[in-house]
């Protein structure tokens, strides 16, 4: 079975067992409490269903019927002509059309989305309190608000430097195209892994872990930015390193280089610009991270902002707001500033 047949019947088989799944608890209107007390079962029936949409995928594409796993994952040979044919005339419109539908109508089922909660007169009052009160900022909190904005910058500084030597080096070895010996292939796969893992871990959760294992404070909520960073920079890095021109690599082994010759002459002078500028911008991204793993003791202007947000002080937390409105917007306006000028 060729890589792009399985990724159709994978996808197909899902996106079959999503929507038939979908319409029974929709017509069933069964509580969290009933979905949970059978959840063994249901996993069972998706797995039967999922076999179920493969069967019928493969079934489909006999009788030269489109599947939306057939339109993106088929061979580009003939992706062309699938795309050719019209939304609501083809067999994988209608299947795009009924799945985004039902998803949207779960997702605001799920979020208990409202229109009426949102235009409660209550509610409205509330929020013009709030407001009110936010934009009356108690300015003697200021300087307080300075000094741990301040904090928060060089947590978010001390973090992306840190993590920059580590995700420089491992970027390489996270490059398909610089591990291609089966033994090399098989570290890169580990470490895709890993990052893949430690980045779907959210900063904030690492803040908690770290809150923990070091105390509550600034220290904390640096390591959490930059075990974060290290994930998301490699991954970044090493994306640039496998678009390379191919040329210079080439050029180089042929004078008989080693493997860090052709690294260090032939791609870090092709990835040296991407590599400031995704650097410059994730400095910007930590920056604003850092406030909200405050919230959960990683020190900086986020511990101060929950401290009097959870004492109701409006009028403080509107001064603290402020501050941090203005930080992120020099940030966001240095880093791109910094960005277009390594173009």
């Amino acid at each position: 079975m060729n890589h792009y047949r399985f990724r159709r019947l994978l996808f197909d088989s899902l996106n079959f067992s999503f929507v038939v799944m979908v319409i029974y608890f929709l017509f069933q209107q069964l509580s969290e409490e009933q979905i949970l007390e059978n959840i063994f079962l249901y996993a069972l029936v998706s797995l039967a269903l999922l076999v179920l949409g493969a069967l019928l995928s493969e079934v489909f594409l006999r009788w030269k019927w489109v599947t939306l796993g057939e339109l993106v994952f088929s061979p580009p040979e003939r992706k062309h002509s699938r795309i050719q044919q019209n939304l609501f005339n083809s067999f994988w419109g209608w299947q795009l059309i009924i799945s985004l539908g039902l998803t949207l109508w779960v997702g605001c089922l799920v979020t208990k989305a409202s229109v009426w909660d949102l235009l409660d007169e209550k509610g409205i009052k509330g929020a013009m309190h709030l407001f009110a009160a936010l934009f009356d900022p108690n300015w003697k909190v200021l300087p307080q608000a300075i000094f741990n904005v301040v904090v928060t910058i060089f947590m978010a500084f001390i973090a992306t430097a840190f993590a920059i030597p580590v995700a420089f080096v491992l970027s390489f070895f996270c490059a398909k195209n610089i591990m291609k010996h089966p033994a090399a292939h098989i570290v890169y796969l580990v470490l895709r892994t890993l990052f893949n893992f430690t980045r779907s871990i959210e900063a904030l959760i690492w803040a908690i872990i770290f809150s923990v294992w070091v105390g509550i404070g600034p220290f904390a909520g640096m390591l959490s930015l930059m075990i974060h960073s290290v994930a998301s920079l490699a991954k970044q890095y090493s994306e640039m390193v496998e678009s390379v021109s191919e040329g210079p690599i080439e050029g180089v082994q042929s004078t008989g280089a080693s493997f860090f010759q052709t690294i260090w002459f032939a791609i870090v002078p092709q990835v040296i610009l991407p590599y400031i500028s995704f650097t410059v911008y994730r400095w910007d991204t930590n920056v604003r991270m850092a406030t909200i793993i405050g919230f959960v003791g990683g020190g900086g202007i986020g511990t101060m902002l929950i401290k009097y947000q959870g004492q109701a002080m409006w009028n403080e937390v509107g001064t603290i707001v402020i501050v941090i409105a203005v930080v992120v917007w020099a940030m966001d306006q240095a880093s791109a500033l910094i960005r277009e000028a390594l173009k």
